[in-house]
């Protein structure tokens, strides 16, 4: 029997769902990848910053697909106070991110998110 587990998710408010929203993002918003993340991102009118995850059937069966977003969605979520609010993110997963441990996809997206100056340094996560 496992313990008891706590599910600490992205609050409904912080998520992007609708594909409009995502088309959005995609066709007006800046983008810059790495060689397991693309990062897409706009500036909305919320004063929060709402993220979304993509993740194509190239990169495998089911279980490694939600593996991939499972470990992004907690990575925003643990450092949300790092990100600058008022802007619309999505994460797109690249083939190589399946390989890559919790802390190398926490380093992916906060490299990408400073390169793109939506994330501030400092905090200890």
């Amino acid at each position: 029997m496992r313990g008891l587990e706590v599910r600490i998710l992205l609050p409904a408010a912080r998520r992007i769902r609708c594909p409009g929203e995502f088309r959005q993002v995609y066709r007006r918003g800046n983008r810059l990848s790495s060689r397991a993340l693309v990062l897409y991102w706009r500036p909305n009118r919320l004063g929060i910053t709402r993220f979304g995850f993509s993740v194509s059937k190239k990169m495998g069966r089911a279980v490694d697909r939600n593996r991939s977003k499972r470990l992004l969605r907690e990575a925003c979520h643990r450092h949300l106070d790092r990100f600058r609010a008022g802007f619309d993110v999505v994460l797109v997963a690249r083939p190589g991110l399946k390989e890559l441990s919790y802390s190398r996809v926490v380093e992916e997206v906060l490299s990408l998110g400073k390169r793109a100056k939506l994330v501030c340094d400092g905090g200890d996560g």
